[in-house]
């Protein structure tokens, strides 16, 4: 990049010579004008009181003021990274009126990529500004469970567990089945290859940044396609739900913090014993005479709420009860948040409030016909819908698209508080005055 400090005695003479100041404005505006004037505003207050945090820390060492800092460091970087951007054009557009030919021409083509950077770091700061998910750096469990459709809807679950098996597997991501339990007595073969008529299964994401990795999956996954037992060629929609739940290090002491800890009552996440009903039972399904002969299934049911968990993947009773109190916290700290959230809700005036997505939009499509995947959300279309089910670099492309509309989305609510804010202190500063 082309800087002061790169500067020869030539370019330094050439910045010296009188300038067109009209281009350089409209440049400063240029650069600008894609970050919204509230948001920028937002920066420079949050990048000030990360400065004067970060002197009084050098000075003496609080731990408060340290996770402050560290909190607040995101947005100074990005802050920081956009602003010398922008003083990179300001001198390139400068540039461009020197009366050396060769060096207006490195000027224009440094331009143009700056430009283009300035753009991608508008958007990076825009993101950092917007609230972190507090289970953003989690773990998480992905529940897939069929929808409306029938047997075919059983079918297609499996194959959307299986996809994100396979993704996770060529991602490198560590994962542990909690649950995959079937239908007893369906025939496998009326499904796709290899399909089972799933009833309900549980995949552990063990990764930390799981949670924030996979939460834009979180919906109904519809499907279109022609059952291998539809003997008139017709095409059948059925549709999958997935849930996205935190979950838990292996180690809590990884925990971000007290409030995801299952061991403070404060949490979210945290589960009274006395709360929680405990039954055993004989495991059902396919298991042979270990299924008829012990009772190592467990199921947990939070009688405040109702929700109940039932586990019986594997022979050991301490396996599956530790695999079902995992499951139930989750489930019981995903609803809480929500209550907390609807309420959240409730009481903001703002203008996005009715695009809030919750678990019964439909999300995606897949047409096996058309040999595309759909995500409803983000508007991309993927046309290699095998590569998608086998979790390949097409379905890298689909969740990534989603990733990208969250964030815009969340930026635009960001905004339209912002603007609520500042118009709702004008009105109240000109009623002050009266």
């Amino acid at each position: 990049m082309l800087t002061a400090q790169w500067m020869c005695r030539r370019c330094i003479k050439a910045l010296a010579q009188p300038r067109n100041f009209q281009f350089q404005r409209l440049a400063s505006t240029d650069a600008s004008k894609n970050l919204p004037p509230v948001l920028l505003q937002r920066a420079r207050n949050i990048a000030a009181e990360h400065d004067k945090l970060a002197a009084a820390l050098a000075n003496d060492f609080d731990s408060k003021i340290a996770k402050r800092v560290g909190e607040l460091s995101r947005v100074a970087e990005a802050l920081k990274e956009w602003e010398a951007a922008r003083s990179s054009i300001s001198e390139l557009a400068a540039l461009l009126q020197s009366q050396d030919a060769e060096l207006r021409q490195l000027a224009k083509e440094e331009l143009s990529t700056t430009n283009a950077k300035v753009d991608t770091l508008a958007t990076a700061l825009s993101a950092s500004l917007t609230p972190r998910d507090p289970f953003a750096d989690m773990p998480c469990l992905l529940e897939v469970r069929p929808g409306p459709g029938g047997m075919e809807g059983r079918y297609f679950a499996d194959a959307v567990f299986r996809m994100y098996r396979q993704y996770c597997s060529r991602k490198g991501l560590r994962t542990n089945i909690l649950k995959y339990e079937t239908v007893d007595g369906a025939e496998s073969s009326t499904g796709g290859a290899s399909e089972s008529p799933l009833q309900e299964a549980v995949l552990e994401i063990l990764n930390a940044g799981a949670f924030d990795q996979f939460r834009g999956e979180a919906g109904m996954h519809r499907v279109q396609r022609v059952p291998s037992t539809e003997t008139s060629g017709r095409t059948h929609t059925s549709a999958v739900a997935v849930w996205v739940l935190p979950s838990f290090p292996e180690d809590e002491a990884d925990m971000a913090n007290s409030e995801q800890s299952f061991n403070d009552p404060n949490s979210l996440f945290y589960v009274d014993p006395r709360e929680v009903k405990e039954e055993k039972m004989r495991a059902s399904g396919a298991g042979g005479q270990h299924v008829n002969k012990t009772e190592s299934a467990i199921r947990l049911t939070h009688e405040p709420t109702g929700i109940a968990v039932s586990m019986q993947d594997s022979r050991s009773q301490h396996r599956n009860r530790q695999s079902a109190w995992t499951l139930l916290r989750s489930r019981i700290g995903q609803r809480r948040r929500e209550e907390r959230e609807e309420e959240a809700w409730a009481l903001r005036n703002s203008v996005l409030s009715k695009d809030k997505i919750t678990r019964g939009n439909k999300i995606r499509t897949y047409n096996y016909s058309q040999d595309r995947c759909t995500d409803h959300r983000s508007g991309l279309d993927v046309h290699n819908l095998p590569d998608v089910l086998e979790g390949g670099e097409s379905l890298d492309r689909v969740m990534e698209s989603t990733r990208e509309w969250l964030v815009r989305k969340d930026v635009e609510t960001l905004i339209a508080e912002e603007e609520a804010d500042a118009a709702a202190a004008t009105k109240g500063a000109k009623k002050g005055k009266k």
